[in-house]
């Protein structure tokens, strides 16, 4: 047969795919780029990308590959961290349409389901009937049930309901010749193909019985190689259960009917400290008595990753390391009463011990360990640290001694890992600092991976109690299994997949463990930014992205990524994009560089919510990375219309405040705004934003500063200064009534967000210097500054020193505030008014990841408000995303996912606070509501004496010049 990868058997391949799916055939650059990767170490480009759109799609994809001898990898959520599902045939997504819970038999206690149905979501449907799918890894949000059983997926209460082949009731599969056919448990008679695997398989267990029952460990978590001990008829001649694991080297998964478990009425959950993560581990056996939902290990390590992440501080009782020990009950008080027995009956008590009742200190502890791979992805000295030998398991009652021999073999080896995981299964996570982008670095790699390999074995242990085999110790399982076995394993994928179409190179005929290394892929690209957490190293900050898709999220809590939940493309995700920047720089796929139009198509719906920066376990900042590309991409090129208007939105504001009035009612004409707008490169169905009558500025320099008080600096920003003065103005009289005398920065000065975000950052880079050189003298006098617009705020705590890097705007930066947070820290003693409310509060989404809301939540609190903080995530508006050609529908999408749908069903008496210019703006010109910053709302409040007067009303414009 011709090569698949000829121009001319691709040709064929793509006109009968393309003839034979109604979903998206892709042989592009752009989609391979994406699909290179997953969460693991490894890179293998794709000849091609298919996005079925139905099952029947998946099975006509096969066929043809079969037809064409071209080999298939199935993949879910891309979430795969051993290289599962990668590889250089036809990958197929079944992650972005085939999401459908086709029955839920809430008596039966079963749900079926499409192989693209989302965990979370499959639990949502399922907690209406008290039920839940037991698997629960740590990629909740995003994994898929297809991914599930591919890998065997366990997660955190396995020590309570076993793995994914223990949930599993049957599977609707497709071999790669074909064939269709639903296999389950027990006896089964059928005719054809599957009649002749039924019968191969018994064939099968016959030949190999005896090593079936004796060289398979027997505990939970042995997840590497295939489940050949579940066809045995003491464990119910299960076929699904065998296949569950299998990674996608057998047969393509279609669908699932899963078993479905009760949920618990109430849990609640032990934090027990021990010195260190051996001494933890000791405790298991005995803590397993209790019967408890899960064990899971976290350490010092972890706790301290978060804090530098920017996460709340979580209170944890003494020690080095500690277990969270989750224990059921009838009633709250039931659970808290048996964990506290449990406590009571250790024979050796804990450094500290805590029983957390509290539903939110329970979600920052869980939040903790679910984060893990992310947060351990860098070394306390900042070295890169990698999967690998990632989900090792050994016994339950052998960990603290296994424990103790691996912290040893890393001692050997200098390397250093932080170990996690599920300890009351004993399966351990650990991130260790391999040095893969060089070759001697693979070596050494190989090394350790082959020493790490035999100790598990030596403990009885599965060389994977999680993520499956993969790329990443496939190639070891004849270290943990006899000849025999791994010959079986052999003849096992043969009876399904004869001509080795499924999944290559993984579990049989493994590929070498030291192949395909992403991060061995040189990266040119030069770059502007300081990228002072990466040593100034921008293939180092493309690196950062592990694939571990926090960004694919649909729901849930955050901002990333706006852009993938409306489209869920994989190009529109935060890893996606990486990935996109990652070829590019690689040059393989990607050959053009910064001009790739690929890059820029994706880049081209990034919000640029810095949602990842705050979001992402890895800190990836995409935000930075855009505006990186577009200043590159657009070097000495003519740039997009909406570049040149909103980028320099400032200019034209200050022009436009000599004559507001007149350059409102030349924007109002229908004609002329029409054309303007065209012109501009801004959507048709935007309102173009009314100058005020006379800026901020302008008239406090009128009035002058009050004397007395301690000085602060206020930041005029353009949207303040030009579009809604009374937000300054409110900021005044609220700082002044704190006592406090407000001084503004001399000439025209601004932060330089819009040119950042639209990548002018040589622009950019000059304007902050005028910023820096206005703001330095008042921070050298002792002087705070505070900021209004958020993201202004956020630009010149976060984007000046990136772009400036150095003291001076160091320390211009660290005197940069919110409001709230400046009075909380300089007012303490200060009594709000009192604002008789309830309210909305959306958090602008630069706020959410550069300085965070707590402040605004304690002065809410302080003023009496009763507020409601949304979650959210982003607006949609973005600053000039929502107001560029061709964004309307993806912005508006993106407010409509909640914030729009609860503005509108609020209260006419609730205020709906938004600092944010932009949120402000998608509010109004969303819903018949006007948003308020939390400034006017105190004014208000100050000027009445009681109350605010400032209610939430039809947007309105009384303070804005007439049209």
């Amino acid at each position: 047969m011709a090569d698949p990868h000829s121009d001319t058997a691709s040709a064929r391949l793509r006109h009968d795919l393309e003839s034979a799916v109604q979903g998206t055939v892709a042989f592009d650059a752009g989609t391979r780029a994406l699909y290179t990767s997953d969460a693991s170490n490894y890179r293998r480009v794709p000849l091609a990308v298919v996005v079925p759109r139905t099952v029947e799609d998946c099975v006509a994809a096969v066929r043809v590959c079969a037809d064409h001898g071209v080999s298939v990898v199935p993949r879910g959520g891309g979430t795969s961290i051993a290289g599962n599902a990668i590889g250089t045939g036809v990958v197929i997504d079944t992650s972005r349409h085939l999401r459908a819970i086709e029955h839920i038999d809430p008596v039966a206690r079963t749900a079926t389901v499409q192989p693209g149905v989302v965990l979370d979501d499959l639990r949502e449907a399922t907690a209406e009937h008290g039920l839940t799918f037991a698997p629960d890894p740590s990629t909740h949000s995003r994994c898929t049930i297809g991914g599930m059983v591919g890998n065997n997926a366990c997660g955190s209460h396995s020590v309570a309901w076993g793995t994914t082949a223990d949930n599993i009731v049957s599977l609707d599969v497709l071999l790669s010749d074909g064939t269709r056919m639903t296999v389950g448990s027990g006896p089964a008679e059928a005719e054809g193909r599957a009649g002749e695997i039924q019968a191969a398989l018994d064939r099968l267990v016959d030949t190999y019985r005896a090593e079936l029952r004796t060289a398979m460990p027997d505990f939970r978590r042995r997840v590497s190689g295939y489940n050949l001990d579940r066809l045995l008829p003491e464990k119910g001649r299960h076929v699904a259960a065998a296949l569950v694991g299998s990674e996608g080297t057998c047969v393509f998964v279609l669908g699932a009917t899963v078993r479905l478990v009760e949920s618990p009425p109430a849990r609640a959950l032990a934090v027990l400290g021990y010195p260190d993560a051996p001494a933890a581990a000791d405790a298991v056996p005995s803590l397993l008595t209790h019967r408890p939902l899960t064990v899971e290990g976290i350490n010092h390590r972890m706790v301290a990753a978060l804090d530098e992440h920017g996460g709340p501080r979580v209170p944890l009782p003494d020690g080095g390391a500690w277990l969270l020990v989750e224990i059921a009950g009838e009633d709250p008080e039931d659970a808290s009463g048996a964990a506290e027995t449990m406590l009571a009956d250790l024979s050796a008590p804990p450094s500290g011990a805590a029983v957390v009742v509290d539903a939110a200190h329970q979600k920052a502890l869980w939040r903790i360990r679910e984060e893990g791979a992310g947060l351990t992805q860098r070394t306390p000295t900042g070295r890169e640290a990698w999967s690998g030998w990632e989900d090792a398991a050994v016994p339950p009652d052998r960990l603290g001694d296994y424990l103790r021999d691996f912290e040893a073999l890393m001692e050997r080896h200098g390397r250093f890992g932080v170990v996690y995981g599920h300890f009351g299964d004993g399966c351990l996570h650990v991130r260790i600092d391999f040095e893969l982008t060089e070759e001697r670095g693979r070596r050494e790699y190989r090394a350790f991976m082959e020493e790490a390999a035999d100790l598990v074995v030596r403990y009885g242990g599965s060389l994977s109690g999680e993520h499956g085999d993969g790329q990443a110790r496939s190639e070891l399982l004849s270290r943990m299994y006899p000849e025999r076995l791994v010959r079986a394993f052999g003849e096992f994928k043969r009876l399904w997949d004869p001509a080795g179409l499924m999944n290559p190179g993984v579990i049989v005929d493994p590929l070498p463990l030291d192949a395909d290394v992403r991060v061995g892929l040189p990266l040119v690209a030069g770059a502007t930014l300081a990228y002072r957490t990466d040593d100034g190293d921008f293939g180092k900050a493309l690196r950062r992205c592990s694939g571990i898709g926090k960004c694919r999220r649909q729901s849930g809590p955050g901002v990333m990524c706006p852009s993938y939940q409306v489209t869920r493309e994989e190009k529109h995700s935060t890893r996606g994009r990486a990935h996109l920047l990652f070829e590019m720089a690689g040059g393989e796929v990607i050959t053009d560089g910064w001009r790739s139009e690929e890059v820029r198509e994706s880049l081209d719906l990034c919000l640029s919510c810095k949602g990842c920066l705050s979001d992402c376990p890895a800190d990836v900042d995409m935000a930075s990375y855009k505006a990186e590309f577009l200043h590159q991409h657009y070097r000495g090129r003519v740039r997009p219309a909406a570049h040149y208007s909103m980028g320099w939105l400032p200019l034209w504001a200050r022009l436009a405040g000599v004559a507001p009035a007149e350059a409102n009612r030349a924007a109002a004409l229908p004609g002329v705004s029409r054309i303007a707008k065209r012109m501009a490169g801004v959507a048709v169905e935007r309102d173009l934003p009314a100058f005020a009558r006379t800026t901020f500025t302008r008239a406090y320099r009128r009035r002058g500063p009050r004397p007395g008080g301690r000085r602060v600096v206020l930041w005029p920003d353009t949207f303040g200064n030009f579009l809604h003065p009374q937000v300054p103005a409110a900021a005044v009289r609220v700082l002044e009534d704190a006592g406090f005398t407000v001084v503004l920065p001399r000439g025209q000065v601004c932060c330089g967000l819009t040119w950042v975000s639209t990548g002018q950052l040589d622009v950019a880079r000059r304007v902050m210097r005028r910023a820096v050189r206005a703001l330095s003298p008042l921070v050298e006098e002792g002087l705070q500054v505070v900021g209004l617009e958020p993201s202004c705020t956020a630009a010149l705590r976060h984007d000046l020193v990136e772009l400036l890097p150095g003291p001076e705007s160091e320390r211009v930066a660290g005197a940069v505030h919110t409001l709230s947070g400046f009075l909380n820290e300089f007012a303490p003693e200060w009594e709000p008014p009192r604002v008789a409310a309830s309210a909305l509060a959306q958090v602008h989404c630069h706020q959410h990841a550069v300085i965070g809301f707590e402040d605004d939540r304690r002065l809410i609190a302080r003023a009496g408000i009763d507020g409601e903080v949304l979650d959210s995530g982003c607006c949609g508006l973005a600053g000039d995303f929502g107001f560029t050609e061709g964004h309307y529908e993806v912005s508006t999408a993106i407010g409509e996912q909640e914030l729009l749908p609860r503005v509108r069903a609020a209260a006419p008496d609730t205020l709906v606070l938004a600092d944010g210019y932009s949120c402000r703006t998608q509010i109004e010109q969303g819903t018949d509501r006007r948003a308020l910053h939390l400034a006017e709302v105190l004014a208000g409040a100050l000027t009445t004496g009681t109350e605010s007067d400032s209610r939430s009303a039809p947007a309105r414009s009384e303070d804005r010049a007439g049209r």
